[in-house]
Order: C-alpha cells, then sequence, then structure tokens
C-alpha cells in the first residue's frame, strides 16, 4: 500500500473552506502516487461543538457525496477521518471508509466521548465496530480518544485486522503519549497502525501533528512533524501474518479472566 497521511490545518467551524482543503490534498495524494488518502478526526467543522445545530453534516450525506466524487475521479481509498454529523436530534463524530469506485466500506462513530474537549455534553457515542476490507486488505478504524482503551482496540482486531486507522484531534501538549500508545496499539494488535493527526489551532488547544504509520513491531515507518502536510508511506500489510506465527498472542488470550 501507498498511504498518504493528509496532515491537514482545520478551519474552525468552517465546513466549505474545510471540504477545498481535503479536495486540495486528494490531489496531492494522487499526484503523490498514493493509493490511500487518509485525514485527520472532525475535518468539517473542527471542534466547534456549541455550533453543530447549523455546521453538521445531516446524516452525513454531503461528506459521503464529497468523499464519493474524489474517490472516483482521483482513483483513490479514502478513510475519510472523521466529520460532525447530525441525526434526527443527535451529533456524532462520524468516519466514513470508501473505495477507489466511490463505495462506502466502512462507518464508525466514535465510542469514547472526550470530556476534557466536551464531547461528552454535545455527541452521542457510538456502540459498534468498523471492520472492513480496503484495498483487498482486512483494516479497522477508531478516532483519537478511542487510542487510551486497548480491550477495544482487542475487541475490535481479534479477526486478523492487518491495518488500523486512526483520525484525531490530538493536542501538542500530550503529544508524547500520542506517540508512546500509537506504537503500543500497534504491538498490541500485531497490525500496521496509520495514525493522522490535525495541527494548528482553535479558541482552546494547539494540535501537535505527528502524524505517523508503526508496523506490528511497534517501529515507526514515518513520522511527521507539527507542520501541516502530506506524507506517503510504502509498506507491505502482509507483514503483519508473519509476526503472529511466532507470536500468537491472539490464540494465547484468556478471555474468561478479563472481565
Amino acid at each position: 500500500m501507498k498511504v498518504a497521511l493528509a496532515q491537514i490545518p482545520i478551519a474552525y467551524g468552517d465546513p466549505a473552506a474545510n471540504q477545498a482543503t481535503v479536495q486540495e490534498y486528494v490531489s496531492k495524494a494522487r499526484a503523490a502516487g498514493a493509493d490511500t488518502v487518509v485525514f485527520p478526526e472532525m475535518w468539517n467543522t473542527g471542534y466547534a461543538l456549541d455550533q453543530l445545530a447549523t455546521l453538521a453534516d445531516p446524516d452525513g450525506k454531503n461528506t459521503q457525496a464529497l468523499l464519493s466524487q474524489l474517490a472516483q475521479d482521483n482513483q483513490l481509498n479514502l478513510v475519510g477521518g472523521s466529520v460532525a454529523t447530525k441525526e434526527g436530534n443527535q451529533f456524532f463524530n462520524t468516519t466514513y471508509v470508501l473505495n477507489q469506485a466511490g463505495e462506502l466500506v466502512g462507518r464508525y462513530r466514535k465510542v469514547h466521548l472526550f470530556g476534557l474537549m466536551n464531547e461528552d455534553q454535545y455527541l452521542t457515542a457510538g456502540n459498534q465496530v468498523n471492520r472492513f476490507e480496503l484495498a483487498g486488505v482486512p483494516s479497522s478504524s477508531f478516532i483519537c480518544y478511542d487510542l487510551r482503551f486497548p480491550e477495544w482496540w482487542r475487541t475490535v482486531n481479534q479477526t486478523g485486522v492487518q491495518v488500523i486507522y486512526l483520525p484525531a484531534e490530538w493536542p501538542e501538549k500530550r503529544i508524547e503519549q500520542w506517540d508512546l500508545l500509537v506504537r503500543a496499539r500497534a504491538i498490541e494488535n500485531q497490525a500496521f497502525v496509520v495514525a493522522v493527526n490535525t495541527v494548528g489551532d482553535n479558541p482552546t488547544d494547539h494540535f501537535g501533528g505527528h502524524s505517523m504509520v508503526v508496523d506490528p513491531l511497534g517501529n515507526v515507518l514515518a513520522q511527521m512533524d507539527d507542520q501541516a502536510g502530506l506524507q506517503v508511506v510504502e509498506f507491505d500489510p502482509q507483514a503483519a501474518l508473519s509476526i503472529r506465527g511466532p507470536i500468537p498472542v491472539f490464540k494465547d488470550r484468556r478471555p474468561n479472566l478479563y472481565n
């Protein structure tokens, strides 16, 4: 796979500006020879949570239409970060994953809501896993704060997932924890982790970038700095399978003791 990490800045409360940025970075990814592009968390609105009634995407339709068209036009798989969506009277932090034909192959609502950024006051938590195939590779995805819940990752990934995607808006002041936790989740799940963060500022936070790809042994294959940009990383997802044979952690689990 040739995966483009789209470490974009997010215009706070400005979906139109952010859609233009996403289109720009998809074009850059195609020009760079990528086959898959991954975006950060809540890229349509940023954390303008008190404005969701007017800013959130109703049923995610606008986002899905945009990503589908971009995927088809550019022949790219898109892990669409996540966006603020409105469904009925509820708001969600939602990921959409589309293949090169523009077909929706994965959908995920953030399960763990982050109180320090007031998500629990405005958003409704999801309750379903997101396992899918992308470029023929068994994959899954999570969102930002989910990174701190290894039991959720293991629950989702005990069925042979080879690549795990993690869009985020992770503040710079906790970026060292980001580095350590992404590597830990890769080792524990014996999978590649593609983690894409945002950069820049909103009214209360400064975001630290450091988007990265980590292999199943915890080796950092690539890591960006704290500036906006795009980096293409090439790796072979099948390498995850060679790790699982010698160290069969999934077979050796004793889940009856874990509750």
